[in-house]
């Protein structure tokens, strides 16, 4: 059991997913900045809990949240900060 707790699991997702996921992020951001919201709180606030009501309805905007998986979410968030912060 010790064994399984040393392996390093590999998690790939496509470059389309990553771009669709990339743009509802920023439509996401946008609707709750519109609707005057704090859009990172809001998002943290989601992804940590799952609880959709975080994201405004404004725009379809918890729709769209709900449409990709938050581990494609926060794959996105980790890929661009990473990018960006070299």
């Amino acid at each position: 059991m010790g064994e399984e707790l040393d392996r390093t699991m590999l998690f790939r997702f496509e470059q389309e997913t990553v771009s669709r996921t990339g743009r509802i992020l920023k439509q996401v951001f946008e609707a709750l900045e519109e609707k005057g919201y704090d859009p990172v709180s809001q998002i943290v606030g989601y992804l940590l809990s799952g609880d959709p009501t975080y994201i405004t309805s404004h725009k379809q905007a918890r729709s769209l949240v709900r449409s990709v998986e938050r581990s494609e979410l926060l794959e996105e968030l980790v890929k661009a900060y990473l990018v960006h912060n070299r």
